[in-house]
């Protein structure tokens, strides 16, 4: 319990369990009464999260770093606000492999997150394009993998080019901040070391990762344009002890109960072609690639089980024969799926019993361009508007309850190609990410339902909250002549696939 000035008008803050009996550790309540604010929570998240909604109440100057009146007298009207959301898990994917964020924009993207109450930061940290950790015993993963010579600008079907040199990584020191700074705002900070696609930075660095007897993997930079690369590691021990190292340094910075090992858009031609695998097949009792596709995740799920942590991993995991039985193949039963190929990676997840976080490409993928038309900048993937956010809808149709109970939630994925600093990131994710954290915090009417005119005008205000905390979002008119990228070649797709 907190309590400051509170004899002559101030603010109480208390921790009441009994809050959360129904509605879980982030439920809370905001009593205004003309005399005291208190603010309770059922733990201290959910004091925290409180505070967010009484910072809310208090209007858009609160939002600003420091007062811009001398005097400032907040009025607010008695009133009594219970409240606590819907999902577990209301997350945001930062990519910054692909393009590198500075230490000092994370914690800038962390205050964006809390003061949406959002409470994951999936940090995507490793791809071709570049790796942003530090590995004490792998020096040459970022002395070399985190730099690349040049960058593609755009679209990959783009023909321009970015000249300069780009790159960054993040200390241990830094992680320890970033993940300390999450923790006081009661974030998780889910680290994603992606294998065994997406892994070219790495065999960059170690050329011994890669499948050294089908290609000369020396020859290999850090990748500069964006797409599936077809350059994956080898499923030699050598690359599980490698890799086993550096999830142990991972273990020690990120106390994340989860730890995302990536799995997805895995080519499979050089193991094809590859003696060394094929011999791996035989030795494991293999029938084909994408059972060694399984064989490689099944690997580092039952690793980081016997370490107490648990593997999430695209829906690609739940790929690769049946081994184990069903179709999930020998996965413990902690491995968690995100399920971005649409919603089947999710359903078949939840009906063979493993926990599930609702990603789709279709509706939350917030790099997709925002609307139709030539000015919106590095117009890629399908339209997702404002209002198409607005009305996702993380649990899949036709699950059971005890299926449904398996959504954790659902998270917003920012994947960073085509946004090279931070005002693109802000541009792309705003304000489309104020409107999936509704979603995903309150228990909304079904899709067609929602009073989407009714967010229209709470936005209003929002967009001044959005001013004061400095971001750089899309106005609901269009982009600004500076956010526009005349030039700048994107992919749109003509219309969406089915959502599955």
């Amino acid at each position: 319990m907190c309590i400051r000035d509170s004899a002559n008008g101030g603010v109480l803050l208390r921790v009441l369990p009994e809050l959360g009996a129904e509605d879980g550790p982030e439920a809370h309540r905001v009593v205004v009464d003309g005399h005291l604010v208190e603010i309770a929570g059922a733990s201290e998240a959910g004091v925290f999260r409180g505070a967010q909604t009484f910072r809310q109440m208090l209007g858009p100057e609160a939002f600003r770093r420091a007062p811009v009146s001398a005097k400032r007298a907040w009025e607010l009207p008695p009133v009594v606000v219970e409240d606590a959301p819907r999902f577990a898990w209301r997350g945001a994917l930062l990519d910054v492999a692909r393009h590198f964020m500075p230490k000092g924009g994370v914690l800038r993207y962390l205050d964006l997150l809390a003061a949406h109450k959002l409470n994951v930061l999936h940090l995507h940290l490793t791809d071709d394009q570049g790796w942003r950790l530090q590995v004490d015993r792998c020096p040459r993963l970022t002395e070399v993998g985190a730099w690349r010579a040049r960058s593609k600008l755009g679209h990959r079907a783009s023909p321009l080019w970015d000249e300069r040199p780009h790159g960054g990584y993040y200390t241990k020191d830094d992680i320890r901040e970033i993940v300390a700074y999450a923790a006081e705002r009661h974030i998780t900070v889910v680290p994603e070391i992606d294998v065994p696609g997406h892994s070219q930075a790495a065999i960059a660095a170690y050329p011994e990762l890669g499948n050294t007897d089908v290609i000369d993997t020396t020859t290999l930079s850090v990748w500069d344009t964006w797409g599936i690369n077809p350059n994956v590691l080898a499923p030699t021990d050598t690359t599980l002890a490698f890799y086993e190292n550096v999830l142990t340094e991972v273990l020690d910075l990120f106390p994340s109960p989860f730890v995302h090992i990536g799995g997805d858009e895995c080519p499979k031609g050089q193991w094809k072609a590859s003696p060394a695998a094929r011999a791996r097949m035989a030795a494991e009792g293999l029938a084909d690639e994408e059972e060694l596709q399984s064989w490689f995740i099944r690997h580092f799920d039952r690793w980081l089980a016997a370490r107490g942590r648990r593997l999430v991993g695209w829906d690609e995991i739940l790929e690769g024969g049946t081994l184990g039985g069903g179709l999930t193949p020998g996965l413990t039963p902690g491995a968690t799926v995100s399920s971005w190929r649409g919603r089947a990676g999710g359903i078949a997840a939840a009906r063979a019993g493993h926990d599930v976080i609702m990603c789709p490409e279709q509706e939350v993928y917030l790099d997709h361009r925002q609307a139709p038309g030539d000015d919106e900048p590095v117009p890629i993937g399908w339209v997702r508007t404002l209002e198409d956010v607005y009305r996702f809808e993380p649990v899949p149709s036709g699950l059971s309850p005890a299926e449904a109970d398996r959504v954790l939630g659902a998270q917003a994925n920012l994947w960073t190609e085509v946004m090279e600093n931070q005002q693109r990131v802000d541009y792309q994710a705003f304000p489309r990410l104020a409107a999936f954290a509704e979603t995903v915090w309150s228990p909304l009417p079904a899709p067609a339902e929602r009073d989407f005119a009714s967010f229209e005008r709470r936005m209003t205000t929002h967009y001044a909250r959005l001013d004061a905390l400095g971001v750089d979002y899309r106005p609901p008119g269009g982009p600004r002549p500076w956010q526009r990228r005349p030039g700048v070649l994107g992919r749109p797709l003509e219309g969406a696939p089915p959502i599955v």
